[in-house]
């Protein structure tokens, strides 16, 4: 364990990572009673922060799995509103300089600042997730093989539907949402024998723009792709999706989530019978992967891809619905098998 034990030492570190990060935004710091010298893993959030029951939630599930196992000192950070670069590095700096490590920015979005603080702190790990560009010796990228995922989600619509109309709703038109919608177009295509139509709109071209930060969007692209007579919508759009979700509840039609486990959100308990599964992806255990390695004195660095052969990429099935349909999981572990094999080769753009 890296842990020293100095009760009052971690008192007035808490006091000063309160103050040092004032000015980046909301934080939300959490310690063991006794405090350490050498902090654990902290994590600043993607656009949407903590409560988006999807991609940040996920990490900080991975944050709380380290803190219990661990039992040490982690940091939790919220984003601002119309953040630049810069307030992101001041974030992921204020972080490192106060003895955090692994320190991990959520989201594609901290690539510039991961790669100037990744310099300005050598003997503190890096993590960022969905990204791929910031090659390091103290960087790990840790990304995911979306469209594997997608795919399977797409062979769920095509079997699901009874219009012979599904939608998919992303939050920012970007190459990260694009694997997300190509890999279900694909699934889609390939159960249906192109019986089936996707009808597909992003919500921004920005991130900034709130793409995926704004539930409202998400519900009013769903209705409009309902009214299509769309009666399963497919969202990868973050906290936005949530809108998405509701449409579909509210019209009696099949959603299916991203990211995290949806049905199993307590926000979304009261849609959860139209949630039908979720396109999952494990942020969780790739940021408690990462926090290991650093306590295990081996610190992860490099790509580090999760897909369907790792088990970190899939398809929830906590809905009872879902879970029962035979022909549906059959089809679902005939694609997910040929997938793994290479016989299907998921196309991600």
């Amino acid at each position: 364990m890296r842990r020293v034990s100095r009760i009052a030492v971690a008192g007035a570190a808490t006091a000063s990572l309160a103050l040092a990060l004032s000015a980046c935004g909301g934080t939300s710091t959490e310690g063991s009673s006794s405090g350490s010298d050498d902090k654990g893993l902290a994590i600043a959030y993607d656009v949407g922060g903590k409560g988006d029951q999807s991609f940040n939630d996920a990490a900080y599930a991975g944050l709380e799995q380290a803190k219990k196992e661990f039992d040490y000192e982690t940091a939790d950070i919220e984003p601002t509103e119309g953040e630049t670069d810069a307030d992101k590095a001041q974030r992921l700096s204020s972080l490192a300089k106060q003895g955090y490590n692994p320190v991990i920015g959520v989201g594609y979005a901290y690539a510039p600042a991961v790669k100037e603080v990744a310099e300005k702190y050598p003997d503190t790990t890096f993590g960022i997730v969905d990204d791929s560009q910031v090659q390091a010796d103290n960087v790990a990228d840790l990304v995911f093989s979306e469209e594997q995922a997608s795919y399977l989600a797409g062979v769920a619509a095509a079997k699901s539907t009874k219009s012979n109309v599904v939608g998919f709703v992303g939050g920012v038109d970007i190459p990260l949402i694009h694997k997300f919608e190509a890999g279900y177009k694909q699934g889609v295509e390939d159960t249906s024998g192109g019986k089936v139509k996707v009808v597909s709109q992003y919500l921004t071209q920005t991130a900034e723009e709130g793409g995926f930060s704004s539930p409202d969007k998400g519900k009013t692209a769903a209705e409009g792709q309902i009214e299509k007579k769309a009666d399963v919508v497919y969202a990868a759009a973050g906290l936005s999706g949530q809108g998405v979700i509701e449409a579909a509840a509210a019209n009696k039609v099949w959603a299916i989530g991203v990211d995290s486990d949806q049905y199993k959100q307590e926000a979304l308990a009261k849609y959860k019978d139209y949630i039908l599964t979720s396109a999952t992806k494990d942020v969780a255990k790739a940021v408690f992967g990462l926090a290991k390695s650093v306590e295990d004195g081996k610190p992860v660095t490099g790509i580090v891809k999760g897909d369907l052969k790792t088990g970190e990429v899939g398809l929830a099935d906590s809905n009872p619905e879902f879970a029962d349909d035979a022909e549906l999981q059959e089809a679902i572990e005939t694609a997910k098998e040929k997938i793994i094999s290479g016989e299907i080769k998921v196309k991600s753009s």
